[in-house]
């Protein structure tokens, strides 16, 4: 579904591409060539149909972009980033037993005391 998606926002952005490459901001462009008198359509006519194109393939493309969004393939990974294997298996340091190094003062009177 995903590659069927992505082919369809290809073509849209290359259909939307050339229609907006044949307009003319000005009101020339491609239309303005078509101004014959055996002409069916007019070139406001044909401007018309070049705005209308260019709107629906624009929310075209955004609606396909949000399918394509949701529909893309995750599966599970198996391989884990070194980085994220270190992370793991890093050990908490606030879990880890804490050993005395030397004997508080309080120890040493109260072993002198007992005596």
């Amino acid at each position: 579904m995903y590659v069927l998606i992505s082919v369809l926002i290809i073509i849209a952005s290359i259909l939307l591409i050339l229609i907006v490459l044949v307009q003319n901001s000005k009101g020339g462009g491609l239309a303005s060539n078509f101004s014959s008198s055996n002409q069916v359509m007019g070139v406001k006519k044909t401007a018309d149909f070049l705005e209308k194109a260019t709107w629906t393939l624009a929310v075209s493309l955004l609606v396909l972009s949000l399918l394509a969004s949701m529909t893309i393939p995750r599966g599970e990974i198996e391989e884990k980033s070194k980085i994220e294997q270190q992370v793991n298996n890093a050990v908490d340091p606030t879990q880890m037993p804490q050993f005395p190094t030397s004997v508080p003062e309080t120890e040493k009177t109260e072993e002198g005391n007992e005596e």
